[in-house]
């Protein structure tokens, strides 16, 4: 089962002995963040989490299932996310 963010925010609440609102406050602030940091470089690292990288994704012919004709997809930059060590392990227990 996936986690909410809500339930995210009530978590963090409760294990810092912080308000919901200003965790809320803080949880959308670390997204702007992120989101800038990639927008301006390459790369943003989250200690005990992972790294969030920006990758290129070249221009490429498709095709449409529905009619089988040729289209043609553009390049565009996508993020890659790749795990912490730390985190790799604590799955893998």
């Amino acid at each position: 089962m996936a986690i909410t963010k809500d339930q995210l925010i009530t978590d963090i609440a409760e294990a810092t002995d912080n308000t919901k609102a200003a965790v809320r406050a803080i949880l959308d602030q670390l997204g702007e963040i992120v989101s800038d940091t990639l927008e301006n470089s390459d790369e943003i690292t989250l200690p005990g989490i992972g790294k969030l990288k920006v990758g290129e994704r070249p221009a490429r012919t498709g095709r449409n299932p529905q009619t089988g004709k040729a289209i043609e997809i553009a390049a565009k930059k996508v993020v890659k996310f790749v795990p912490a060590k730390v985190l790799t392990d604590a799955v893998n227990k």
